[in-house]
């Protein structure tokens, strides 16, 4: 059957222009662009007005920080333009290891959006993390051979690469020479340290805030995402990389985007419009989304409006709202008006099903488990930066005269990770800058990477009930003030990911960032998100893990007050 789109302008990702072109689509291939008469198809698409653009193409996410599973993502980015993602389950990985990975292979086949994995380098992130599983090259190498594993994700353990770790190099040069691409995470590595981790054959890095930052790594041979998402929004400060030469070398990705983002606000769609907005090309910014991370990973059929190109297209109204009328994909029909049509969801086997279900391994907490003993030395305080995973070191002198040193006048408050895969008692306990509660607590078992019960709150007892209701949903986040629950949304998938519809989903996370704004969190900052990353000890400077207060930079657990 041949399907004739006519009329549109056609964005040519080749030379930057809108062409007025047909396109004439044959077995799911585009075979044809230019003038094609009616006669020439079995069916005819009026596209005249309208704007036809390649499919979309998220460089670098984790679909699992998007609390959805794969089938339930792909019905919720498809309606915006999505038609392919690169994929890193490091997330689940670290909860369930090869299991969750399994998990996420079989519940990505057959979709209408394509997933493409990467598989996780880094579980535990470092050796300062407990997680559920450990990854070693030998327990990656027989999954490289699995369909649509196309590299080693995000190597976040740069200090590893810099001494080289044996562990870490076996990653590295089973990858090479399996002839896989390798993705970068080295925030801040710059001058020569930066040019013996390139030379570890590390190809990209989405962690770059500064522009700076970015042209150094592209000026050295590394890619660079352009990221968007829900906690790190690095787009308006890395703009000037939209400019030539830069944009050569640039892809568009979300990382992490939560559920209502997604539906309300939309995926790869929205940050091209916000790039117009910005007063950057929208053309500039289609062709980061599309050849150029196709071209990246190797995808040579995806990414362009042409002859022997895969039919993935999307037709929206206009470049500046970037409103978007019907997603095409292998040139069928995938979704009109803002949803996709009915596509069956593929199931994992039962056996990888118990795997990923029942994570949680920790007994009832109480409050005597968020005290800290007064001290009169100044303690060491994670300051949030606000769009920034990037934290700051603060020393402060605290008042143990209010609330074991909590302060909500001065936003002090009280940050617990608590190890919850095999129950060893570890926590750490401290300090937390920037988030904005002035009453109640909120908890989470999504805390990356190893994904332990994080909890902050302005008092022992919120925090103990918000910790306990994690427990009892077998994992996901809760509001708390009062001693009640103001608002939950159960993950029990590995105590990440949702059983729930995408709009079920979302509603859910609406509710409990609205709660959340209820105990005075402010606007500007996205709090499940953002204390999400307070436990990672691969971005500087200063993360709580279960083990205490990780110094980042060194690698090394530094105690809460100074000495």
């Amino acid at each position: 059957m041949k399907t004739l789109i006519k009329g549109a302008m056609v964005v040519n990702v080749f030379t930057d222009s809108l062409e007025r072109w047909d396109v004439l689509i044959s077995d799911g291939m585009i075979v044809g662009t230019g003038d094609y008469r009616e006669a020439e198809a079995d069916l005819v698409v009026d596209a005249e007005g309208k704007i036809l653009t390649p499919g979309f193409i998220d460089g670098h996410i984790h679909i699992e920080s998007t609390m959805l599973t794969p089938g339930q993502f792909a019905d919720v980015c498809l309606p915006h333009g999505t038609t392919t993602v690169i994929a890193d389950p490091h997330e689940i990985a670290n909860v369930a290891g090869t299991a969750g990975i399994e998990f996420m292979l079989q519940s990505s086949q057959g979709l209408p959006v394509d997933i493409y994995y990467v598989l996780p380098s880094c579980v535990p992130a470092t050796p300062l993390d407990e997680t559920g599983a450990t990854l070693t090259a030998a327990d990656l190498a027989p999954i490289y051979e699995r369909p649509g594993v196309i590299g080693l994700g995000e190597m976040m353990n740069y200090p590893g690469v810099l001494d080289r770790d044996p562990e870490v190099m076996a990653k590295l040069d089973y990858a090479r020479a399996s002839g896989k691409l390798v993705n970068g995470h080295a925030p801040l590595v710059t001058g020569r340290d930066l040019d013996r981790y390139l030379s570890a054959g590390i190809s990209d890095d989405h962690e770059c805030s500064e522009p700076e930052e970015a042209k150094e790594r592209i000026r050295k041979g590394q890619r660079v995402m352009i990221r968007q998402g829900t906690a790190a929004r690095n787009l308006e400060g890395l703009l000037s990389l939209f400019d030539e030469p830069y944009n050569r070398r640039c892809l568009l990705v979300t990382d992490d985007r939560h559920p209502a983002d997604l539906l309300y606000d939309g995926h790869i769609d929205t940050i091209i419009r916000q790039v117009g907005l910005l007063g950057k090309s929208p053309l500039t910014a289609i062709r980061m989304a599309t050849i150029q991370a196709a071209e990246h990973f190797g995808l040579r059929w995806l990414g362009a409006v042409a002859p022997g190109y895969q039919a993935d297209l999307v037709l929206v109204e206009d470049l500046e709202s970037m409103k978007v009328s019907a997603v095409y994909k292998r040139g069928q029909l995938a979704a009109e008006h803002g949803k996709a049509l009915p596509f069956t969801l593929p199931q994992a086997e039962e056996k990888i099903l118990s795997s990923v279900y029942h994570s949680f391994h920790l007994d009832e907490l109480t409050c005597q488990d968020f005290y800290i003993p007064p001290q009169a030395a100044p303690a060491r305080v994670i300051s949030v930066i606000p769009d920034q995973l990037l934290t700051q070191e603060l020393h402060l002198s605290l008042d143990f005269s209010v609330s074991n040193g909590i302060s909500v006048q001065d936003d002090i408050l009280k940050l617990a990770v608590i190890e919850r895969h095999k129950n060893t008692g570890h926590r750490g306990v401290g300090y937390i800058k920037g988030i904005g509660l002035k009453k109640g607590a909120i908890a989470s078992s999504v805390a990356h990477d190893a994904h332990n019960l994080i909890v902050i709150g302005t008092n022992e007892a919120d925090m103990a009930l918000a910790a306990n209701r994690i427990i009892q949903l077998g994992g996901g986040n809760a509001v708390v003030a009062g001693g009640k629950v103001l608002a939950e949304m159960a993950l029990p998938v590995g105590g990440l990911m949702t059983d729930l519809s995408a709009r079920e989903a979302a509603l859910e996370n609406r509710a409990v960032r609205e709660a959340v704004r209820q105990l005075g969190a402010p606007e500007t900052i996205e709090p499940f998100m953002t204390m999400a990353f307070i436990s990672l000890p691969v971005i500087p400077a200063l993360k709580m893990t279960t083990r205490g207060l990780a110094d980042v930079t060194r690698q090394q657990i530094v105690p809460l007050f100074l000495e």
